[in-house]
C-alpha cells in the first residue's frame, strides 16, 4: 500500500506516510478486523488510501500557494526605482528641516561626512561628551519626525 500511495503522490515520501498511517488508523477505527471481514480489508484500504490522496490534492489546489517564510526577503532586496528614492529623499530632507541646526550639524558631520566623534568635536569646537549627547538626541529626534519607533533596549 505505501509504494501504491507514493505512486500516487509523485514520490513524496513523507505526505506518503502521512496517508498510509491516516488510512491505517481509519481501518482500526471503521473496521472488524476478525473473521471473514479481514480478507475482504485489501480493497478496502486501498480504496481509502486513494480517497484521501484525492482529498489533500484538492485541498491543496483549493487554498492558495505556500510560500516559504523567505518570500518577503525578495520583495526587500529588490532595486528601488528613481521614484522611491527622490520620495525617500524628499521625506527625510523635510525630517532633517524639523531638527535644531545643532543637531543637523551633527548629523552631517558623523553621518554624511563619516567623521569620528573625535574628528566631529575638533571641527565644531565642541566637547566629544556633547556631540555623543547630541548626536543620540538628533538621532532620537529624527526618528520620531519619520515616525520610526524607538528600538527596545534590552536589560532595562
Amino acid at each position: 500500500m505505501h509504494g501504491y500511495v507514493l505512486q500516487l503522490l509523485g514520490g513524496d515520501l513523507q505526505r506518503a506516510e502521512d496517508v498510509v498511517q491516516e488510512t491505517l488508523l481509519r481501518c482500526w477505527r471503521n473496521q472488524q478486523l476478525t473473521g471473514d471481514r479481514g480478507q475482504n480489508l485489501r480493497p478496502w484500504l486501498f480504496k481509502v488510501a486513494r480517497n484521501l490522496v484525492i482529498d489533500d490534492y484538492r485541498l491543496r489546489s483549493a487554498r492558495p500557494k505556500e510560500v516559504d517564510g523567505t518570500a518577503w526577503l525578495d520583495d526587500v532586496l529588490a532595486d528601488t526605482d528613481d521614484v522611491d528614492q527622490v520620495l525617500s529623499a524628499l521625506v527625510l530632507a523635510k525630517a532633517f528641516q524639523s531638527l535644531s541646526p545643532a543637531h543637523r550639524e551633527v548629523l552631517y558631520e558623523t553621518y554624511y561626512t563619516g567623521r569620528s566623534t573625535r574628528e566631529v568635536a575638533v571641527v565644531l569646537g565642541i566637547p566629544p561628551g556633547t556631540v555623543k549627547s547630541r548626536l543620540y538626541h538628533a538621532v532620537r529626534n529624527l526618528r520620531q519626525a519619520l515616525g520610526v519607533p524607538e528600538p527596545e533596549v534590552s536589560g532595562k
